[in-house]
């Protein structure tokens, strides 16, 4: 599995009871939490400023749409990828987006968050023509795409009652280089060069999850969405850490689903582009996966001894792998 992207591990330590509780914050553009941060690359305890800070903002090179279906308009997404490294239990989110100027924080009437396996997780593959490319009548690949459908069980959305979210203005005036809202298009078609410049409202996001989510160690895809009463929400690019490796953003509309396009190498010729985001959650404390493990393997355990002797029967067996690069 590769390494992380922008975001970086820390962790927070509380003391709840005689019990350590570990906090993790995946950072996409900024975020930085806890009194006493988990240095990412060593795991050494260093202490750090009690007050969340920004530590990298918007680029200003791509806004792209990312907006649930409503009013006769059709859904397009945006998507961006992470990585946990051990399982994580998700309690909330921040992304960076431009709204149309003069526009108040109060027009963003609801969000959307779903979570995707990196493909070919949750994707049929025989739709594809196989490797190298898994290209389809519609893109030219689907390498390092998320999957063609979403967790289901990770979704949350602020209708149902799953999230809550608070939207701030951060900059009133924005502008970024190009953007991506219509022209998504199936090949050979794909590439536009994007939109052009636009100018708007530069807004943050907070999301806390009323329902937590759960996803365990593995490769991601972060796809948000908001939907204003009047214009466009267009999710923000943000710049990539030198040394850092990573995948790009991707979009779709209901048009071009269950495939995905490359908003820089596919659609624009840019980039490739990186998104503002950033999660925060808890891990399990040490003692927990330890007791956690001897619970699996006494439950195998009993299903050996509480078993007949039987003949074994061929089965099947099913792996999901990864391709590592940018496509």
């Amino acid at each position: 599995m590769k390494c992380r992207k922008s975001y970086q591990f820390l962790g927070g330590k509380e003391f709840p009871s005689r019990k350590y509780q570990f906090q993790q914050a995946i950072r996409g553009w900024h975020f930085e939490c806890g009194t006493w941060p988990l240095e990412a690359a060593t795991g050494r305890i260093v202490k750090k400023a009690d007050t969340p800070r920004v530590t990298e903002s918007p680029d200003g090179l791509i806004g792209t749409l990312s907006r649930p279906a409503s009013g006769g308009a059709i859904q397009t997404e945006t998507a961006d990828d992470f990585i946990l490294s051990q399982p994580t239990r998700i309690n909330s989110a921040t992304f960076t987006g431009l709204i149309p100027s003069g526009t108040p924080v109060s027009s963003i009437t609801q969000v959307e968050i779903e979570f995707y396996h990196v493909f070919p997780g949750d994707s049929d593959v025989g739709r594809t023509s196989g490797p190298p490319t898994f290209s389809t009548p519609q893109v030219p690949t689907r390498v390092n795409s998320p999957g063609d459908v979403e967790i289901g069980a990770a979704t949350r959305d602020s209708a149902a009652g799953s999230l809550t979210f608070i939207a701030s203005l951060i900059n009133p005036t924005f502008t970024v280089a190009n953007t991506v809202v219509n022209g998504i298009h199936p090949s050979p078609g794909q590439f536009t060069g994007g939109e052009g410049p636009t100018t708007g409202e530069e807004v943050l996001i907070s999301v806390t999850f009323t329902v937590p989510v759960d996803l365990p160690a593995d490769h991601y895809f972060f796809r948000p969405e908001a939907l204003l009463s009047s214009g466009n929400f267009l999710w923000l690019s943000a710049p990539k850490p030198p040394g850092a490796t990573d995948l790009q953003s991707w979009t779709r509309n209901d048009n071009l689903a269950p495939d995905w396009l490359r908003i820089g190498t596919d659609i624009t010729h840019q980039g490739p582009f990186n998104a503002t985001f950033s999660l925060t959650g808890t891990v399990p404390a040490p003692s927990t996966l330890l007791l956690l493990a001897f619970g699996i393997t006494g439950v195998s355990a009993y299903g050996v001894w509480g078993r007949k002797p039987s003949f074994p029967s061929l089965g099947s067996a099913s792996c999901r792998s990864s391709a590592s690069g940018r496509p």
